[in-house]
C-alpha cells in the first residue's frame, strides 16, 4: 500500500521550505561555486512558483551578522519572511512550524544555508515527526566538502531523501503533457545547460508553426 514516503512529489502534496539563505551565511559557503548556488536557488524557487507549490521562508538573526534573505528568493516567493526569535533549529520556531502545518502537506522540499546546521537540524526534526523531507543539497551550501558529506550521510541515515533541485523539478513535473510541463521545462532550461536543448526545440517548433 502506498504511503507518504513512497508517493512521488506533486504540486498538490508538497511545500517548499527555504531556511536561512541569508547574505552573511552565503558568503561563507565554499563547497559550491557562488554563481552555481545562486542558479540552483533560483531554479528551486521558480520551480515552486511555477508549479503552484506553497512556501515558507525563514531567517535567523537577520539584523545581525547572518544578514537578510537573498533578494532572489523574496523576489520570487514574496516578502514574507519568518524571522526567528533565536532558534537555530528552524523546526523549533513555533511560527515556522505553524506555517508548514498550515499547508496540510506532509512532503517538505527543504534547502538551507548552512547544510550541516540550517538544513540538517530541521530535516531531522521534521522526519522524526512523520514528515517526508527532500533535502535539496545543491540549493544549500556549507563550509567545505567534508562538512557537506557528513551532513548528507546523517540525513540519509535518518530517512531524509537527499536530492537535487533538478530531480525535484522532474518529479513534480512527471509528464510533459502536464499543464505545467513546458513551463517547468523552461525553468530547468533557464538555470542549467538544458537550456540549449530547450532553445533548440523551441526554435524548431517555431519553424514548423511558420511553415504551416
Amino acid at each position: 500500500m502506498s504511503d507518504k514516503f513512497s508517493e512521488f512529489l506533486t504540486p498538490d502534496n508538497a511545500v517548499l521550505a527555504m531556511i536561512d539563505h541569508q547574505t552573511g551565511l552565503l558568503a561563507s559557503v565554499r563547497d559550491i561555486q557562488p554563481e552555481t548556488l545562486r542558479k540552483n536557488i533560483n531554479g528551486l524557487t521558480n520551480m515552486a512558483k511555477t508549479a503552484g507549490i506553497p512556501s515558507a521562508v525563514t531567517a535567523s538573526l537577520s539584523e545581525g551578522p547572518n544578514g537578510p534573505i537573498l533578494s532572489d528568493i523574496t523576489n520570487v516567493l514574496g516578502d514574507t519572511v519568518i524571522n526567528r526569535a533565536g532558534e537555530i533549529n528552524a523546526w523549533k520556531s513555533p511560527e515556522f512550524k505553524a506555517a508548514i502545518e498550515a499547508t496540510g502537506r506532509k512532503k517538505i522540499i527543504m534547502a538551507g544555508i548552512v547544510t550541516d546546521v540550517c538544513l540538517l537540524f530541521p530535516a531531522l526534526s521534521a522526519v522524526a515527526e512523520g514528515y517526508d523531507v527532500y533535502a535539496v543539497v545543491d540549493a544549500s551550501g556549507t563550509w567545505d566538502d567534508a562538512t557537506r558529506d557528513a551532513a548528507m550521510l546523517r540525513m540519509s541515515q535518518a530517512g531524509v531523501k537527499v536530492t537535487t533541485w533538478g530531480s525535484v523539478l522532474a518529479e513534480v513535473m512527471d509528464d510533459w503533457r502536464n499543464p505545467v510541463g513546458y513551463p517547468l521545462g523552461g525553468v530547468l532550461g533557464g538555470h542549467t545547460a538544458y537550456g540549449l536543448v530547450y532553445e533548440s526545440y523551441l526554435a524548431q517548433q517555431a519553424q514548423q508553426d511558420s511553415a504551416e
